[in-house]
């Protein structure tokens, strides 16, 4: 017996129909992208985008989340000291100006928390075993210690030699004397107390630089580049997706900033 069309829910004709969006839109998604909009108990696609948006609303203000991750959660960093640490250090390093936000504001301090508990603090994509020279500038990295410890190392000593020097932790004094022991980080004037094929004040501070200019510019998925201003400090466009609209434009145009997942922070 032929079925009635209500109970016929997604018929032979629907089935064509919709593959049909799917296909026609195969280059600019994937077969399922043409599918999302039909369900199969047949309610609209506006029924569950309704729920999706009262799911978002109900996630809350202050609440905004890049890559699954809060924006001000901590996943390497286990205690204050040693966060609050190399953000006073990175604040120095890239401090708040008239062009912009510093570190902190910027949350470089939270890019170099999400990257020491990836690939890159564990050293996971570089060889790793001995023998270990002091190599030269062009043969990368040559310690056996991780960038994980690398980096507890040298935080661990911005406060031994603050508390040596002025008797406070770091994050704890004055921009003037922060700078002072920073530049003896740079200029390798600090002894780690290990061979300096393992460790120097020097290298840990071209890392922490580094770490500091990368939080600062990365997209904000990284959790760093807080509300892609320093994206637009340098005027940065961000990953645009497509420029065809200006080609044939003879003018300057200033275009606001778009990070890779549409969403800023």
């Amino acid at each position: 017996m032929a079925k009635t069309p209500d109970e016929k829910q997604f018929s032979r004709r629907d089935f064509l129909k919709t593959t049909g969006v799917a296909t026609g839109g195969i280059i600019g998604g994937s077969l399922l992208g043409g599918l999302v909009g039909f369900n199969l108990d047949g309610s609209s696609s506006e029924e569950a985008s309704t729920s999706e948006d009262t799911a978002s609303e109900e996630t809350g203000s202050g609440q905004q989340q890049t890559g699954g991750i809060n924006d001000n959660s901590r996943v390497f960093f286990s205690n204050d000291t040693d966060f609050d640490t190399v953000s006073a250090a990175m604040e120095r390093i890239f401090p708040e100006s008239e062009s912009g936000p510093g570190a902190i504001e910027l949350g470089c301090a939270y890019y170099l928390d999400g990257q020491l508990t990836g690939q890159y603090g564990f050293n996971s994509k570089e060889y790793m075993q001995g023998p270990f020279a002091e190599g030269l500038p062009t043969q990368g990295y040559q310690s056996n210690l991780n960038r994980r410890d690398y980096f507890m190392l040298g935080i661990n000593k911005l406060n031994e030699e603050a508390n040596s020097r002025h008797d406070a932790n770091f994050a704890d004094l004055e921009d003037g004397q922060m700078d002072e022991i920073l530049t003896d980080f740079e200029s390798g004037d600090v002894d780690f107390g290990v061979p300096a094929k393992t460790a120097t004040s020097s290298y840990f501070f071209t890392m922490l630089r580094s770490a500091t200019i990368e939080g600062a510019y990365a997209d904000p998925v990284y959790r760093g580049n807080r509300g892609m201003a320093g994206w637009k400090m340098k005027k940065f466009p961000g990953h645009q997706m497509s420029y065809i609209q200006y080609i044939e434009d003879d003018e300057f145009h200033e275009i606001e900033p778009e990070p890779v997942f549409g969403m800023s922070h």
